[in-house]
Order: C-alpha cells, then sequence, then structure tokens
C-alpha cells in the first residue's frame, strides 16, 4: 500500500520508474520506424514531480506522472482511460486497486496491440 512508502521511498521509486520507462520507450523507439512516435520527459525544478509523455501516432497519447501527495503514479491512456497506481513493497510493483493489475501489465498489453508484436516494459 502507498501508505508504507516514506516521502524519500515514494521519489526514490517513482523516479525509478520513470527514468526506466523513458530507457525502455527511448529504446522502443529506436527498434520501429512508428509514424508519430514521440517521448517527452518533463521535470519540475525541484524534482518532486515529472510527466512522462509517449505520443503513439494514430494510436493516441499515453500520460505518465508523479502524484507525490499521493504516492501515486497515475497513468491516462488512449486506450482504458485514466488509473492511479500505488506502489506495493511486497511485490514492488505499481498496482492499480480497483482491478489489481500493474502498470507494467497495462503497458505490456496495450502497447504490444499498438506495435503488433510483444512488448515487455518488466
Amino acid at each position: 500500500m502507498n501508505s508504507d512508502l516514506s516521502d524519500s521511498d515514494y521519489h526514490r521509486i517513482s523516479d525509478a520508474t520513470m527514468e526506466h520507462l523513458l530507457e525502455f520507450f527511448e529504446n522502443l523507439n529506436d527498434q520501429f520506424d512508428f509514424n508519430g512516435f514521440d517521448i517527452e520527459y518533463s521535470v519540475s525544478q525541484c524534482k518532486m514531480s515529472g510527466v512522462l509523455t509517449l505520443k503513439c501516432g494514430s494510436e493516441g497519447t499515453y500520460v505518465l506522472n508523479k502524484q507525490p501527495p499521493n504516492k501515486q503514479i497515475w497513468l491516462s491512456s488512449p486506450i482504458s482511460g485514466p488509473k492511479r497506481y500505488d506502489y506495493d513493497l511486497m511485490h514492488k510493483k505499481w498496482f492499480y486497486r480497483r482491478d489489481n493489475t500493474t502498470l507494467d501489465e497495462l503497458l505490456n498489453n496495450e502497447l504490444s496491440t499498438i506495435f503488433g508484436t510483444k512488448v515487455d516494459v518488466s
């Protein structure tokens, strides 16, 4: 549960997640010639929040952002809509509590569909 995270642990884990996804998306961009594919990552000056935007051309845009007050990562998906993920220390994954799926499961499924090949952000 997110309440188990200290502020410093939240920032360390969420920053590592965002940086991992940024690197993964950049590598994905190198692998595919996907029209309209673009990645942007902006971090506030105090590095407390960050927004990662993944544009998938006509398929739509994903936006992931840190939500420090809630100790969550929020995702806006062009396919499944908005979701709020809490970090689970035991499983070491970001979970969407309404359906108990993980952030990486959702991204793997949706991006695999968009790119027409298996994608694994883990």
